[in-house]
């Protein structure tokens, strides 16, 4: 990856962050129009984690990752602490792994 890509993503990283902090905040959305607006960070990280678990064809590879992503669920359900949701969904994942 050359260095002009590098800083062309990093400008695009910071014109996004630019645009929902200011220039959203100045639009003066009301109602339903900012519920929505709110909810698609959630909705964006929810569709990566879903190609990152789907995104491979092989079953085996993505019945394992289904099984951490569940494991990490359940206890981000739970209330557990961040660290602890990323250990355990990365330990099932891993122990299904070497058992197969």
């Amino acid at each position: 990856m050359s260095w002009s890509t590098i800083l062309g993503l990093a400008a695009g990283a910071f014109a996004f962050k630019y645009f929902g902090l200011f220039i959203l905040a100045r639009l003066g959305l009301d109602g339903a129009m900012l519920h929505l607006v709110q909810l698609l960070p959630a909705a964006l990280l929810g569709a990566l984690v879903a190609l990152g678990v789907f995104d491979n064809g092989d079953t085996h590879t993505v019945l394992t990752r289904l099984a951490g992503v569940a494991v990490g669920a359940v206890a981000a359900w739970r209330r557990a602490p961040l660290v602890v949701v990323l250990v355990a969904a990365a330990a099932v994942t891993a122990a299904l792994r070497a058992a197969t």
